[in-house]
């Protein structure tokens, strides 16, 4: 699947665009020969055409001067013999045709032709364009791509098997670097490699956002500024635990692996709202301490967390291990949200009280009060929340 509307022989492009055409092609061949030596590439393609022979006629100046001859007059004799000019027009009743001199096709096939050439001196004489000029041969370019409105050179890859694009990406990266490139010639990766990185690089502010957004909701909620960090904390043994599992499928952490990930952010955090939603109405409702809130909260909450938790993650595993057509486009999907809620359901179940009471314990010492325990508070007489041992 491509993303971009850039065809090329590979998957992925990548672009050298430049002010002027002679640094773009002395420096793009340079690149290419680097790029072949890179192990996280393979099917390694330019669109750059310059093989083709061109012959360059050379003039010395000084010879040129010294028998009478001008630029402007070697250019007019060599349009004359190589080009169409026009030397007249006919009229007739109601058309008009253009008459063009030129010189027979077959006198103009070989470079040998310009031994004929004879150019007339302002003395008069007629000096054989032999005497002062000489033409050698060149190697230009068949087409020009443009990029805008500059030159540029595209090279197309594909990466080895096993290697993600972010390490292909940082590699080319570093070859960039070593070649010395002038100013004037601007890289730029083009394609699906460059959704890539636009991807990357506004991820931290989606992730930073999503993370404010769910932080001032659950401040509402819970009336707190310290309590909705509580029920954040869960997010990082997520995060480690999609990470674990893709490294050990070997999995690049992708655009869809990103999606599972902050998908996990809304799955993941349900654990430590079910009980610190329990043990602020615990708190509130019937004045426990935050130690014995907690702990009813841990014991009453234990199972419908291990229930909504095994739902979630037994609908991620045939994500995960499935295959067939498109199966390596959902597969890191599968794979980030079920290592995720398998590593923070495993931790979030003890550091979350932990948590609770250090934060609980904080605000305190900044409201600079200290918390009374009234004497026999507790959920046993309730019937709305029943008791541990019930």
């Amino acid at each position: 699947m491509q993303i971009g509307g850039r065809q090329s022989n590979a998957q992925y492009q990548y672009t050298l665009q430049g002010d002027n055409l002679p640094d773009l092609l002395e420096f793009a061949p340079k690149l290419e020969q680097k790029l072949h030596t890179l192990k996280e590439l393979k099917d390694i393609s330019s669109d750059q055409q310059n093989h083709g022979l061109q012959a360059s006629l050379v003039i010395d100046r000084n010879t040129a001067s010294r028998l009478g001859l001008t630029p402007a007059l070697i250019d007019n004799v060599l349009y004359d013999a190589f080009g169409q000019r026009q030397v007249s027009t006919m009229y007739a009743g109601i058309n008009q045709y253009h008459v063009v001199m030129e010189v027979d096709p077959k006198f103009g096939q070989s470079p040998d032709a310009l031994k004929n050439i004879y150019v007339p001196s302002t003395n008069g004489t007629e000096v054989p364009l032999s005497a002062f000029t000489h033409y050698e041969q060149t190697q230009t370019s068949l087409a020009v791509s443009h990029q805008g409105q500059f030159p540029a050179v595209t090279f197309s890859f594909n990466l080895t098997p096993g290697i993600a694009l972010g390490d292909a990406v940082t590699a080319i990266t570093q070859v960039e670097r070593t070649i010395g490139m002038p100013s004037s010639i601007h890289p730029s990766f083009q394609g699906t490699a460059q959704a890539f990185q636009d991807s990357l690089k506004n991820e931290p502010i989606l992730i930073l956002a999503a993370l404010v957004a769910v932080y001032i909701v659950l401040g509402v909620l819970y009336e707190s500024y310290v309590h909705p960090i509580t029920i954040l904390s869960t997010l990082p043994s997520a995060g480690v635990g999609a990470l674990l599992a893709l490294l050990i499928c070997r999995t690049e952490l992708s655009i869809i692996a990103l999606i599972g990930i902050i998908l996990l952010i809304g799955i993941v955090k349900k654990n430590a709202i079910m009980m610190i939603d329990f043990a602020l109405y615990a708190e509130r409702t019937y004045g426990m301490s935050p130690e014995d809130s907690i702990y009813q909260a841990c014991l009453l909450r234990f199972r419908p967390i291990m229930m909504t938790t095994a739902a979630a993650l037994f609908g991620g595993i045939p994500i995960a291990i499935g295959g067939g057509v498109g199966s390596e486009l959902r597969r890191p999907l599968g794979i980030a949200i079920v290592g995720g809620l398998i590593v923070s359901q495993m931790l979030t179940l003890f550091t979350t009280p932990v948590l609770y009471l250090y934060l609980d314990r904080f605000r305190l010492r900044v409201m600079g009060r200290t918390r009374e325990r009234p004497v026999g508070a507790g959920l046993a007489g309730s019937s709305e929340y029943p008791s541990s041992a019930d």
